[in-house]
């Protein structure tokens, strides 16, 4: 469902990127974990077509990210790590809005944006505005934003940073629940939780890919000290 080969990224003379390769395989959930500068959200942009990379080859859903951008972001569903909400507007207008610039059409659009609340429990607070809901349910709101389009692929970018212990639960249920009929990238510093919820994980650091495995054999790994992270005071279980 997706390939990375050989990706990499220059911004002038720093090389965010240095040929990093992976694969994510149809309905798989691969956790991408990694301390922050370490290349994740670079990647994630490169996948989603927000950013162009400096060489490498992705394809996503059988469609080059670089030569048809286009037919890729049909295909999927992205969640940035500062979703760019509207405070003054109604969670149900929200989703109708960014339903619309994906292309939705308007005789679908209101079965989608049910569609999408019913999954991710916004049905209580459909008519409230965005500014007046928890940093729960304005993330559950980003995450109905990116499905609203019924993508094969989603692209999580630290889906549970800055929520309390009960929202990450939820968050995580909700995204594990997603697993199966789609292919989902979730990009993260926290092994926890891609022991929790994906099949395999890739680590990356300093742009640079340096293990791939299950998440349980990547838990002993690091337990044992044979996965090395360079930042300083970074830990995966933080």
């Amino acid at each position: 469902m997706i390939q990375v080969e050989n990706l990499t990224k220059n911004y002038g003379s720093h090389q965010a990127l240095k040929g990093i390769s992976f694969t994510v395989n149809k309905g798989e959930i691969l956790g991408f974990l990694g301390p922050n500068g370490a290349g994740k959200t670079t990647t994630m942009r490169i996948l989603t077509g927000f950013f162009p990379a400096t060489s490498g080859k992705a394809v996503v859903a059988g469609f080059d990210v670089f030569e048809e951008p286009m037919e890729v972001r049909k295909r999927i569903g992205y969640l940035p790590e500062n979703v760019p909400l509207y405070r003054d507007m109604v969670v149900t207008d929200y989703l109708k809005f960014a339903a619309g610039i994906k292309g939705i059409k308007k005789y679908d659009m209101d079965d989608r944006v049910n569609k999408v609340m019913d999954d991710c429990a916004l049905q209580d607070v459909s008519r409230k505005l965005i500014g007046e809901l928890s940093k729960g349910y304005r993330q559950r709101v980003g995450l109905a934003q990116a499905l609203v389009n019924d993508p094969d692929v989603l692209i999580l970018d630290e889906p549970t940073i800055g929520l309390d212990p009960n929202q990450i639960i939820e968050i995580r249920k909700l995204i594990k629940g997603l697993a199966g009929k789609r292919t989902i990238i979730l990009s993260t510093h926290i092994l926890p939780e891609v022991s929790m919820i994906c099949h395999r994980v890739v680590i990356i650091n300093k742009g640079e890919v340096v293990a791939v495995d299950t998440p349980q054999n990547m838990t002993s790994r690091i337990q044992g000290g044979r996965v090395w992270m360079s930042e300083k005071n970074w830990h995966p279980g933080l």
